[in-house]
């Protein structure tokens, strides 16, 4: 009888999140709300539980309310089975700092893992949006005998200068870990591509304990598993790369196969959005063989009302969620979250609107992303003159308006 090894799951979720303000303003990264009813947590603690590994530690710092308050109200598992979801936020158990980078944050916490005493661990990042089975990535781990593995997606050689880039030698092992590089080598099967990091690892627990100890002496170190502890574990030989290309999920078509996105940025998050709203969306929410788990507001279905001339309400090419209202305006290429309003001859595209937004009669939504309950009064006009959004609100450098948590527009 084959015994199954014991692994344990670190999933990384104190980042702040900077380049998403003002998401980012009142709670941390991977707490921002993401598709309607997800947070962008729900994806990696998704991928972790589907695969069986119920043992997760989701390690925490900057204004970690809201992401605790959702895993305490979602991520439940059973204690009788030894599963478990646990916060732990920064707790100076090694002197009165916070972590000082994602290396540290593990050091800080190795009582953890001693508690658990896993085989292998999965460290992975709180904040893509992408399906992932980890236990394949579990098994080409342990069949290299690698001390690290580290996920890696194929992108276009271009996009290298920002990204970590992973150089392949003989088989699976890194010969080297290259830091946005300028004209990093291609893949041999494929000169015009590079393995980017996704920010997903697993280790031999010896190695990762050895790796952050080591590191935590080293006054020079960033702490950091990206700039730190992978090229240190490259220069020992001990890191190999999975191709996430060959990962199969139940479920999946060729179409969003292998789909992964760091929504790190303000037009990034919004493309991911577009991503889900086609006919044949490039990442489908509506795979069952591999769900993403969350916990849904306790709203009545989406209703769409009146029919009259010049006010009918209808949505196109749209995700609506629980308890929204279109009453007699128009929703075109846009994802509402739960309870939000759209009032009559009110116009919503191309845009992103969380929980209880309220769009007022008239009013003209266009290329925005709306925080949870801003109210749009009558008549408003977000996302049609590009010189008074950036006057007045944040805009990316794609020219995407976006508005704060509970910011109100005043009427012109």
């Amino acid at each position: 009888m084959t015994v199954e090894p014991r692994v344990l799951s670190i999933v990384l979720a104190g980042g702040e999140g900077k380049r998403l303000f003002p998401l980012t303003a009142d709670r941390a990264k991977p707490a921002v709300p993401f598709a309607g009813h997800y947070r962008l947590i729900d994806f990696a603690l998704s991928n972790l539980a589907n695969a069986g590994y119920l043992r997760m530690v989701v390690l925490t710092q900057y204004k970690s309310h809201s992401l605790g308050q959702h895993l305490s109200r979602t991520w439940r598992m059973s204690t009788l089975l030894d599963q478990y979801v646990t916060m732990v936020p920064a707790q100076m158990r090694r002197g009165p700092h916070w972590f000082a980078g994602s290396a540290d944050a593990i050091f800080q916490n190795l009582n953890l893992i001693n508690d658990d005493r896993p085989d292998y661990i999965c460290v992975f990042g709180a904040d893509h949006i992408y399906r992932m089975d980890p236990r394949q990535m579990v098994e080409a781990h342990i069949d290299s005998g690698a001390g690290i593995t580290v996920a890696g997606i194929r992108v276009p050689k271009s996009e290298a200068p920002s990204l970590g880039v992973i150089d392949v030698g003989i088989g699976t092992k890194i010969e080297r870990f290259l830091e946005k590089p300028e004209d990093p080598p291609g893949l041999p099967d494929a000169p015009n591509c590079v393995f980017a990091s996704m920010g997903n690892y697993v280790f031999t627990t010896s190695a990762l304990v050895e790796a952050v100890t080591d590191d935590a002496k080293d006054d020079e170190s960033r702490h950091d598993i990206g700039g730190d502890i992978i090229p240190a574990m490259v220069k020992a030989g001990a890191a190999h790369v999975y191709d996430f290309n060959t990962n199969e999920v139940p479920g999946a078509t060729e179409r969003d196969r292998a789909y992964w996105r760091d929504v790190g940025t303000l037009d990034s998050y919004y493309d991911a959005h577009r991503d889900l709203v086609s006919v044949y969306p490039v990442f489908n929410l509506y795979n069952r063989g591999w769900p993403i788990y969350t916990s849904v507001p306790q709203l009545p279905p989406a209703k769409f009302v009146l029919e009259d001339s010049g006010r009918t309400g209808q949505a196109f090419n749209s995700v609506v969620s629980t308890g929204c209202i279109i009453s007699g305006a128009t929703v075109r290429n846009s994802v509402l979250s739960p309870g939000v309003i759209v009032d009559s001859h009110a116009l919503v595209e191309d845009s992103v609107l969380m929980h209880d937004v309220v769009i007022g009669e008239g009013a003209i939504v266009r290329r925005a992303i709306l925080d949870k309950h801003v109210v749009v009064p009558p008549g408003a006009r977000i996302g049609c003159d590009p010189d008074e959004d950036r006057r007045r609100f944040t805009m990316s450098p794609a020219g995407i308006t976006v508005l704060g948590k509970g910011q109100l527009v005043i009427d012109r």
